[in-house]
């Protein structure tokens, strides 16, 4: 939704492409580059289309890579900044980390909290992830969306470090 939303706001669709397994787009927003793609494998094999982007894109700094995850450890709605580090458990995130040999990419994490009632046990949260949300629930992500995209402008056009302070106080 988030890379949907960033492509409308700038005036680009996204298109198949079936080399790269995403739908892809390529936007200028105040001068910079912004290549959006949103992987059409599985989740759980996610990186091997940001591999092929990486390369698509010259990507070198991995740390100017920007991944919009979902995330069980965080309240539902909050938008959060992260660079490098750990994956929590994220499957998507553990491909890409597989297929690039590095966790040095950034992430905008959206909180989609955890199912109500489950300990955090492997495969606790794959209904609640894949399940409709609530009316309230949809809200909340609907406005986090609108968060998660000013975020990734935000590190576009200022860096990661004032995107995790700005966005990481909230």
């Amino acid at each position: 939704m988030v890379v949907s939303l960033l492509a409308e706001r700038h005036g680009e669709r996204l298109r198949h492409s079936r080399s790269d397994h995403a739908l892809v787009a390529e936007a200028q927003v105040d001068g910079r580059r912004l290549a959006l793609a949103f992987p059409q494998t599985y989740m759980n094999d996610s990186g091997l289309a940001v591999r092929s982007l990486v390369r698509r894109f010259g990507i070198e700094d991995l740390a100017r890579l920007v991944i919009v995850q979902d995330e069980l450890d965080l309240p539902a709605g909050v938008v959060r900044v992260k660079a490098g580090g750990g994956l929590a458990g994220h499957n998507g995130l553990r491909s890409i980390e597989a297929h690039l040999h590095d966790r040095g990419f950034t992430r905008v994490r959206i909180g989609i909290d955890k199912a109500p009632g489950r300990n955090r046990r492997p495969g606790d949260g794959i209904g609640h992830v894949l399940s409709a949300p609530s009316k309230r629930e949809q809200e909340d992500l609907d406005a986090a969306v609108e968060t998660a995209a000013d975020a990734v402008e935000h590190i576009l056009a200022h860096g990661v470090d004032a995107a995790m302070n700005l966005y990481n106080s909230r």
